[in-house]
């Protein structure tokens, strides 16, 4: 750990002293951890957290996330799902574009079937795969038709990744009013004039992105609000500067946190030597070390609390401390491996603190069964970290995300049973489909878990319209009203 240590003293000491209570004045200032935001076609590619919180900010779908993470009217005012769950009505609301232009149901089927098109690069587009049409049905009245019931689709759909974006024009709820090239900052205004007043009233934010030091630092010093977009590489980072109590908050997030497997030959590439890797991992350190509230250790690539299966059973392995399996693990290793290439095992992990920590916890964790790790971050690897959040609460995104059009290393029995689930008509059924595929990944290893991705904010005394949720997705609607009194 001296390295790690070594690295996040120069890190923090970068960092300024705040005030005890920064305050900022004028309008909230929010910043997003990563590269500077943009307004684009999210059929075009994943989104950056940037790019999400000012998509979603400017660009709203069908449907929206409330600040708690609760599906609320978008462009929607209402909606109503059949009695089989094959179809969803939507009723658009009067909405006009940034510039002008009435929004049509038209213009948002065209839009929502070029998202899930097969040549979209939309990082839904598969969860979306039991869509069968997107159908205007009057100038306001939109239907979109399942070839199975989908309970989670309200989940998707409210996603910025689903937001409705035309020449990189927006619906709302904000319009970008200036851009300061300079600084790089957005400034967001939203119309809430109560219906019946004369005099206009607005919502205004100022959006800008950074990188974690920079971020930090501005809050600390009370330069911004409100940061988002924090992850488990740069949490050292936070917990390192001085901030006001409370500040730093930590989303309760589902999803995917831990190391997909990509080598397909090699002393590494074998379901066996796999499940050694994933036993030799003292992951009860790792979340002590992380200190992040409620986090747990993981050993099935489901976890609890999903719709339809029942919580996984963690592997027998799990109940023994990882102190009084080592020295098994020893002697498997030389079994395994014995004859074997034993160059080192390359491991794809991002940069950062956390990074570091994690890169020095597999390092000795592996090196004590006589393995050694070396961190790469182009080129041929054994093992890449995969850190994401679940869209929805189906156990169908974890699985899917391990299917042989995804990944390189993959089981086709397991693919297999997710594309019958997906046609099964039969809730039970296709839930039952879906723990076999998850099964047979975690007897094929491919997927060694650690934890629930990590995902934290800096909330500053003024905001107070915020609130942690599962999918860490916060609007920057009515940031300074009292939780629950506004979107």
């Amino acid at each position: 750990m001296r390295r790690f240590s070594a690295l996040l003293f120069l890190a923090v000491a970068a960092l300024p002293v705040g005030a005890c209570d920064p305050k900022t004045q004028g309008e909230p200032r929010v910043i997003v951890i990563g590269g500077e935001p943009q307004l684009r076609d999210p059929a075009l590619g994943p989104l950056s957290p940037p790019q999400a919180v000012l998509t979603q900010s400017v660009a709203q779908g069908l449907v929206r996330f409330d600040a708690a993470g609760n599906v609320v009217a978008g462009l929607a005012e209402r909606w109503n799902v059949s009695d089989d769950g094959m179809s969803y009505i939507f009723r658009l609301a009067p909405v006009q574009w940034a510039d002008g232009r009435k929004l049509t149901a038209e213009q948002v089927a065209r839009l929502l079937k070029r998202a899930i098109a097969p040549r979209a690069r939309d990082p839904f587009r598969d969860a979306l795969g039991a869509i069968e049409d997107v159908v205007a049905m009057t100038e306001r009245v939109i239907e979109i038709r399942l070839t199975a019931p989908r309970p989670n689709l309200l989940t998707l759909l409210a996603q910025p990744e689903l937001a409705i974006v035309r020449d990189k024009v927006g619906t709302g709820p904000f319009t970008i009013a200036a851009l300061d090239s300079a600084t790089g900052e957005f400034r967001l205004v939203r119309d809430v004039t109560p219906p019946g007043e004369e005099e206009s009233a607005t919502d205004t934010v100022l959006l800008s992105a950074a990188p974690a030091a920079d971020a930090v630092s501005r809050f600390a010093a009370g330069k911004a609000d409100l940061v988002l977009g924090g992850r488990y590489a740069d949490l050292a980072l936070a917990r390192a500067a001085k901030l006001p109590r409370g500040a730093l908050r930590f989303d309760p997030a589902s999803g995917l946190f831990g190391l997909v497997a990509l080598a397909r030959t090699g002393p590494y590439a074998s379901a066996e030597g796999r499940r050694l890797l994933a036993q030799a991992i003292d992951r009860e350190q790792l979340v002590t070390l992380l200190g992040v509230p409620g986090l747990l250790p993981r050993a099935t690539v489901l976890e609890p609390a999903l719709d339809g299966v029942p919580a996984p059973v963690p592997p027998p392995w799990t109940a023994t401390p990882f102190g009084e399996r080592l020295p098994a693990l020893r002697a498997e290793a030389e079994r395994i491996f014995a004859g074997a290439d034993k160059r080192p095992v390359r491991v794809r992990i991002g940069d950062g603190p956390g990074a570091d920590l994690l890169f020095d916890l597999l390092s000795r964790n592996w090196g004590a069964m006589g393995l050694t790790i070396e961190r790469v971050s182009a080129g041929p690897a054994d093992f890449a970290l995969i850190d994401e959040v679940a869209p929805s609460s189906s156990p169908a995104w974890f699985v899917r995300r391990f299917r042989c059009a995804i990944v390189p290393v993959c089981d086709p029995q397991a693919d297999e049973l997710t594309d019958a689930a997906r046609s099964a008509l039969v809730p039970a059924e296709r839930y039952a489909l879906l723990a076999q595929a998850a099964s047979r990944i975690d007897e094929a290893q491919l997927f060694i878990p650690l934890a629930a991705p990590v995902r934290w904010s800096l909330v500053g005394p003024r905001i107070r319209n915020f609130a942690g949720n599962r999918y860490a997705r916060h609007t920057l609607t009515n940031l300074e009203l009292k939780f629950g009194d506004g979107g």
